[in-house]
């Protein structure tokens, strides 16, 4: 069955206009209800829990009905018994979707796919990417930017332009407060993703997100030169 990946910058970039309308509102609720529930089936239903730990766009390839199916199984672990969470001396992953805990420390575990998520999601309700993005007035990247705005009480301003008219506030409202709860800097602060499934749709309160795990003001690239002397990434 031919795919296509949700990661391409031409897919959703506002740059093209006939995919602009293709790729709705509706269509991209449909990405992230999707890719929620891959993510619950690896960690939760499947035989052995399977940490992904390279969830991101260009990994989320869309069949000919659009809908999301994870991909590129390189990196993931598999869990038995009540294994749930390991260390590892070779940080391998992607920088703007890698977790603090696994970025700086090695330490992975299903609550890294879950920080993982939370970055997609942002970036499927913005159409920015996280890697790149910086803010002119405060110097932030796409998560501390999306915090900011929820700091001040303006968090719609987040949605992508292409759209602002066609969404549902309640509902990215919703996701962008899910996104932030995945993306907190500790992993015990962050929901599982059988709680994440049932917060995507449901209407009860969730809980105040706390600041998401950002690097305040840095450099991407000098992120990259001085992480890259002991790590390897997988190229976006």
């Amino acid at each position: 069955m031919a795919t296509s990946k949700i990661g391409k910058k031409k897919t959703w970039s506002c740059q093209y206009p006939a995919r602009r309308k293709f790729l709705d509102w509706s269509k991209r609720t449909h990405f992230i209800d999707g890719i929620a529930r891959g993510l619950l089936y690896l960690h939760q239903d499947s035989r052995l829990s399977i940490v992904h730990r390279d969830i991101k766009a260009s990994n989320i390839l869309l069949d000919k009905e659009l809908n999301p199916k994870i991909s590129d199984f390189g990196l993931a672990r598999m869990f038995g018994g009540d294994q749930t969470e390991a260390n590892t001396k070779r940080v391998v992953g992607t920088y703007g979707y890698m977790s603090p805990e696994y970025a700086l420390d090695g330490h992975f575990s299903v609550k890294s796919d879950v920080f993982s998520f939370g970055v997609l999601v942002l970036e499927i309700v913005s159409g920015k990417k996280n890697r790149g993005f910086c803010h002119p007035d405060y110097n932030q990247n796409l998560l501390g930017h999306a915090w900011m705005l929820w700091f001040n009480g303006i968090p719609l301003e987040l949605i992508d332009e292409c759209f602002a008219d066609s969404c549902t506030p309640s509902e990215a409202l919703r996701f962008i407060h899910v996104a932030l709860l995945c993306v907190q800097q500790r992993p015990e602060d962050r929901p599982d993703m059988s709680s994440v499934v049932l917060m995507l749709r449901s209407e009860n309160p969730l809980p105040r997100p706390k600041q998401p795990g950002f690097f305040m003001g840095s450099n991407p690239s000098e992120k990259d030169t001085s992480s890259n002397k002991n790590q390897s990434c997988s190229a976006n």
